[in-house]
């Protein structure tokens, strides 16, 4: 079944290409009359769609891009046939095309960092509920920065701080979040609204990050930067939980997961 964002995009393919249709022997004439010459285009394909390799100037950047798009597409895949939303033979395809195009989940620079530090985790003994979750982020200048979860929040929201300090220049071991504030939140999820998971996750966290400025000069240096977080390649270790990905979305970060969950229960609350 074809949802609305896909249909969306096809009925805007389609108009355009008409109007194509509609405007080519016009153009056509047009070019003709200027150069003096026969058209180099010969039909509306060959006026729009067979022009887009003439923009390419760096093919070596085409291509990795490319090889990467290729990794950050199995990752969904591998996902939605997780999460129920696709069948077994679209994951097949996507593995497919991994094979012939010779990617792997290795050639994504954030994967095996996020994985190393859920491993670190579980070594630790840090994780929360017996559930060890790793996260990376490749910032622009090259740096790989990693999070982890804990019983106070989720490893996207420890990645997310982790990142803000380094840009910042702060000292990895200080503290941006009011103890307070933590504790006053986790009682309202915990013990009045009766949430299974007290840790916070990034959406909650930004926003606490956000009240901290207001009287911690740190936090405020930290929050200056989560511009620069923009565009950034994430990979997690596990399907980021409904604040996660929200939290996420509002950086609007490069996201890629493991088909894993965060959680033992497919509820969250």
């Amino acid at each position: 079944m074809i949802d609305e964002h896909h249909l969306r995009a096809y009925n805007v393919k389609v108009v355009n290409y008409n109007r194509d249709i509609e405007a080519f022997h016009l153009v056509k004439r047009i070019i003709e009359k200027i150069t003096g010459a026969e058209s180099m285009y010969q039909s509306p394909t060959d006026m729009g769609v067979n022009r887009a390799s003439s923009g390419i100037v760096n093919d070596r950047l085409i291509i990795e891009a490319s090889h990467q798009e290729v990794i950050r597409r199995y990752f969904r895949c591998a996902v939605e046939y997780t999460m129920g939303l696709v069948d077994k033979d679209t994951l097949s395809r996507a593995i497919e095309i991994m094979n012939k195009t010779g990617a792997k989940v290795e050639d994504r620079k954030v994967v095996m960092p996020a994985r190393e530090a859920a491993r670190n985790a579980e070594k630790e003994g840090k994780g929360n509920a017996g559930i060890f979750c790793g996260a990376s982020i490749e910032l622009h200048d090259g740096t790989i920065i990693t999070g982890k979860n804990s019983p106070l929040m989720h490893a996207s929201s420890s990645l997310i701080l982790n990142a803000t300090k380094y840009l910042a220049e702060l000292p990895d071991n200080m503290f941006l979040l009011p103890e307070s504030i933590i504790d006053s939140v986790t009682h309202l999820k915990r013990d009045i609204l009766y949430g299974k998971m007290a840790s916070l996750d990034l959406d909650e966290t930004l926003i606490i990050l956000g009240i901290s400025a207001l009287s911690n000069p740190a936090a405020q240096m930290a929050l200056e930067k989560l511009k620069y977080i923009r565009d950034c390649e994430v990979h997690l270790t596990h399907i980021p939980t409904p604040g996660d990905e929200a939290g996420l979305r509002k950086l609007k970060v490069n996201l890629t997961c493991d088909p894993e969950y965060s959680s033992k229960s497919l509820f969250i609350t």
